[in-house]
């Protein structure tokens, strides 16, 4: 691992070496956040009703101790590997109300001995060529009504409870229909959808259509976002149900899942608020998991400040971040905040050891852009469990990092501190590149529950969009 901090810092000094372009006008700001997302960066190719886009992404992991925290032993994650996914999308226009897009995807992970089966071993895994995307879209989604129907991504608010997880190389997505009205300052979504399992050499199915499945997992919802706080970027409120036929998350099921979460998210505009911004999401639920009764709460909350004069564009912000935990695995109740469908990378430390669940995470973060195409990023993360009664859950919400039994429940709460250094560089409209390293310090839960060794993670990606 030692040839780790080396690699990583020539491939920082090998982007940020590219000349940089001259600055160009930045685009008119698109409003709301969730009323009406930005465009990419890049132009799809078009040839008459038809548009065709194609994306490649590679990225370089090395990792160590991520997993079990024990530099004593070498485990199959503790090694190095190539990540790559392909994509190809063909969208045709029937009329300017009415388009049809497919798009295909295909992933591998090459080298490591973690295997190739996703999910197994925490391996990205390998799918050959499937379907990602297969949808019909009625309307103008910026304008009026509109409506998705079939496999898409869902991405709501900041993706803290349902996102399509890009970082992940098979990404999320789901069998789903989705209606949507948008008006000059407010929208409203409502969906039901399932999520689509990925498995190699078969085609990839949702819950909705797979009879062999007994999981029989959906989620729906009403996703409201406003512009009426006039120095909000978005004020969003909304209402989600999810069910299943039982999970055993939290013991052998008793019972069905279905629970409601209830939540609100508001985001302060910097430039209407003298170089500050704020974020707060907070949400309740309530319901059954796995027949067993739910009660929970999560809470996101942070401010910053802008340097909105500098061309460096520097931000310093502190955000602490909480949701509950069971209290008494034995008592029929469940405490433990459940976290859906998020994208858990954007949020919890880049390490991915953190869901959004039994869990406070203070925050410390850092940005600048020393140019017009290039952010660097420093974050500092310190992490306790909300109650010890319950497990430390990894950013997929069900790996558990250690079992609950007595030491754990004895043990110190700390988890321990995870600093992370982001890279993020724009070649051109059409090629993205990102690096990072992130440093993870075992805090007392660790050491007095097993092993306690220090953990490091290292990439480098590359991705190229047409």
């Amino acid at each position: 691992m030692k040839r780790l901090v080396p690699f990583l810092l020539a491939a920082v000094s090998a982007a940020s070496s590219q000349t940089p372009a001259p600055k160009t006008a930045a685009p008119a700001p698109v409003p709301g956040f969730t009323l009406a997302p930005p465009p990419p960066t890049y132009a799809p190719m078009k040839m008459g009703n038809f548009t065709f886009d194609v994306q490649e992404k590679m990225r370089y992991e090395i990792r160590d101790n991520n997993f079990d925290f024990n530099s004593a032993v070498n485990s199959v994650q503790d090694a190095a590997w190539l990540l790559q996914r392909f994509r190809l999308g063909v969208g045709y226009d029937i009329n300017p109300w009415i388009k049809l897009y497919v798009q295909g995807q295909d992933v591998r992970e090459i080298g490591g001995d973690r295997g190739h089966t996703i999910g197994v071993n925490g391996a990205e895994g390998d799918d050959i060529f499937d379907v990602l995307k297969a949808y019909i879209q009625i309307g103008n989604a910026k304008k009026g009504f509109s409506s998705t129907l079939g496999r898409q991504f869902l991405a709501f608010g900041d993706q803290r409870l349902i996102g399509p997880l890009e970082w992940a190389n098979q990404a999320r997505t789901f069998d789903a229909f989705k209606f949507r009205y948008t008006a000059t300052k407010w929208s409203v979504d409502a969906f039901t959808a399932s999520p689509v399992n990925f498995t190699n050499y078969q085609w990839n199915k949702s819950d909705l259509l797979n009879q062999a499945d007994h999981r029989n997992a959906f989620l729906s919802g009403v996703y409201f976002s406003t512009l009426f706080v006039p120095f909000n970027t978005t004020t969003d409120f909304y209402a989600l149900h999810y069910r299943d036929d039982g999970q055993a998350t939290f013991g052998t099921p008793i019972g069905a899942t279905s629970f409601v979460t209830l939540g609100t998210l508001w985001k302060g505009d910097p430039k209407k608020l003298r170089g500050f911004d704020y974020e707060t999401e907070m949400d309740f639920q309530t319901g059954k998991v796995g027949g067993r009764s739910l009660t929970a709460y999560a809470g996101h909350w942070a401010v910053g400040y802008n340097w909105l004069k500098s061309p460096w564009k520097p931000r310093f912000g502190l955000q602490f971040n909480y949701a509950s935990g069971d209290g008494d695995p034995n008592d029929k109740k469940v405490g433990t905040f459940q976290n859906l469908f998020p994208t858990n990378h954007l949020f919890y430390g880049y390490m991915d050891t953190t869901g959004w669940m039994n869990m406070y995470n203070p925050q410390v973060n850092f940005s600048f852009m020393p140019t017009a195409k290039m952010k660097v990023m420093l974050d500092y993360h310190l992490y306790w469990n909300a109650n010890n009664a319950d497990a430390w859950y990894r950013a997929n919400g069900t790996t558990k990092v250690r079992p609950v039994n007595t030491a754990a429940m004895n043990a110190s709460s700390f988890r321990g501190q995870e600093l992370d250094f982001t890279v993020s560089y724009k070649l051109n409209p059409h090629v993205n590149i990102l690096t990072g390293y992130s440093y993870f310090i075992a805090g007392d839960y660790l050491k007095q529950t097993g092993a306690g060794s220090n953990a490091q993670f290292g990439y480098v990606q590359m991705q190229i969009d047409f």
